[in-house]
């Protein structure tokens, strides 16, 4: 737990400490670059400091919950690190969530405190009304978050900046990431300090990270585990962090990015890559500083991953698999083998044991396929406030993946399947039970199954097969479309729907995916696309 003791006692490093280590050791050394300005080690922790004095003096303590709904850029790092400072656990919500959506999340982690983006206050004060416990609102901008919100500089400005008192204990909760469940609403996944802090370290010995890296993650946002992950690298060695803005992605402006910013380590998923590839002048750019190129939250085709390394042979290209839960690279395909293994995740990083089980937890044989296991200090803590889901998660002393997998001679690993009922569009987890229970909904609807087709542009996208509740009055696709909008993130939103007279079932009564799969792979669709 955290306690207040004196400052100078020897404790664990936290991500925290590691900022205020280099603000005394490199205090003009550039910490985060975001659209052509920055902040210095000493100018980050400064600001830190102040914002969790400015937490603290509004009465959020020790182990309260601090949610931040803000846009990439430095204040949303700012107040993830100001809230591991003060011993809170942060939870950061994606910003593409409805207002019901965020209460949801709001709700369930108990949050007291909130961090939200001018832009995105319109959508806290709605989901405030819903999370009623929410009592500091600190707006990043001009706006208004309801009653009792303030702004975000002036509480800064007014805070104090003396070193906290508060040490921290490296393995307790530090964030909460909510990923979606197979039940139709998100599970918190506990990462303790130390689980990020091993991961970090992990990523450095396994891939030779050192001070000189300026790294960027621009395909993942920073409420995402890969956005949140990607930069405690350079944190730990008084690197650099890019930051991106949020909004579309532009393949150019992010060449431009990597050239201004002399990036030398970038993620971003396969969908950016094939955009960016396709930009003119690629072959033009200055990109000498790069040495490192990943991707990764969802599938590549052999095509692309060729492509890419034709494109970048100065760089290394790796190929990065997890989930949130393991905080969240488990295993990377590196260098040569990207070429030799192509298609494959890999092989484990440091700190990663892994098997391949069948249901009943017996290893299967190499080249058959089972579900990937996993042992590693990086390894989530828990399932917030759901015991039965983390029992079973980890059921036999391993942690459960969901993901089936088959394993080489040569021992890479190559993803088969998802246990789990997923579709991945774009690096985004979309979970059918979640979007069938809104279109269940619907009064039109007699039953939904939710489906991923093949899209060229996200990899997969969701396809709600429906069958109505009146046949002789089946929805729309404009009706379901609207229904949809008002209750779901847009990209959860299914891209096409198909209405059916009835979905197939098999002899026990469940639906059969895999024939819907097969039916309409081909776009044998009824309805037409929703744009």
């Amino acid at each position: 737990m955290s306690v207040e003791i004196p400052a100078l006692q020897g404790r664990g490093m936290t991500m925290s400490d590691q900022l205020a280590r280099w603000s005394r050791a490199r205090p003009d050394a550039p910490a985060l670059r975001f659209e052509g300005t920055g902040r210095s080690y000493a100018e980050l922790d400064e600001r830190v400091t102040r914002l969790a004095r400015a937490l603290r003096q509004r009465g959020v303590g020790t182990g309260d919950r601090v949610a931040v709904l803000a846009l990439n850029g430095m204040a949303a790092w700012e107040a993830y690190l100001a809230g591991v400072r003060l011993g809170a656990i942060v939870v950061p919500v994606n910003f593409r969530l409805v207002a019901d959506e965020v209460a949801y999340v709001l709700s369930d982690s108990g949050a007291v405190a909130l961090v939200v983006d001018a832009a995105l206050a319109p959508v806290a004060a709605k989901a405030r009304e819903q999370a009623p416990d929410v009592g500091t609102v600190l707006v990043i901008g001009d706006g208004s978050a309801g009653p009792g919100s303030e702004a975000y500089e002036d509480a800064l400005a007014a805070a104090g900046t003396d070193p906290l008192d508060v040490a921290v204990d490296e393995d307790e909760a530090a964030f909460i990431m909510y990923t979606s469940g197979t039940t139709g609403r998100p599970k918190g996944a506990v990462l303790t300090h130390r689980n990020l802090l091993l991961h970090a370290f992990s990523q450095i010995t396994t891939l030779g990270w050192d001070p000189d890296d300026r790294v960027g993650v621009p395909g993942a946002p920073l409420f995402h585990i890969a956005g949140l992950a990607g930069g405690l690298p350079p944190l730990l060695l008084g690197g650099v962090h890019v930051i991106l803005r949020s909004g579309a992605f532009d393949p150019a402006g992010t060449l431009d990015l990597m050239e201004r910013e002399k990036v030398s380590s970038i993620f971003l998923v396969p969908a950016m890559w094939a955009a960016v590839l396709a930009v003119p002048d690629l072959a033009a750019r200055d990109l000498s500083h790069l040495r490192r190129v990943s991707w990764g939250a969802a599938p590549a085709s052999t095509t692309l991953l060729r492509a890419l390394i034709d494109a970048f042979p100065q760089a290394e290209v790796v190929t990065a698999f997890g989930q949130t839960e393991c905080s969240p690279v488990t295993c990377l395909l590196r260098g040569e083998d990207s070429v030799r293994k192509i298609g494959s995740v890999g092989t484990p990083i440091l700190n990663v044991e892994v098997r391949v089980v069948d249901e009943v937890m017996e290893d299967v044989p190499r080249g058959e396929v089972g579900e990937i296991v996993y042992r590693s200090p990086m390894v989530m803590k828990e399932y917030w406030n759901k015991p039965e889901e983390t029992s079973i998660a980890f059921e036999g002393g391993w942690f459960h993946s969901g993901d089936l997998v088959r394993q080489d001679e040569d021992g890479y690993f190559y993803v088969v399947d998802r246990k789990k009922d997923m579709i991945i569009s774009g690096g985004e987890n979309i979970y059918c039970a979640e979007v069938e229970n809104v279109l269940a909904a619907h009064p039109k609807v007699g039953e939904v199954a939710l489906i991923g087709v093949p899209d060229n542009r996200y990899g997969e996208a969701p396809l709600a097969v429906v069958a109505p509740r009146d046949p002789a009055d089946p929805p729309t696709s404009d009706e379901l479309g609207a229904w949809c909008r008002e209750r779901l993130a847009r990209y959860k939103n299914p891209r096409e729907y198909s209405v059916v007279g009835a979905l197939p079932r098999n002899p026990s009564g469940k639906v059969l995916k895999t024939q819907l799969r097969t039916e309409h792979s081909a776009g044998s669709l009824v309805a037409e696309p929703v744009v």
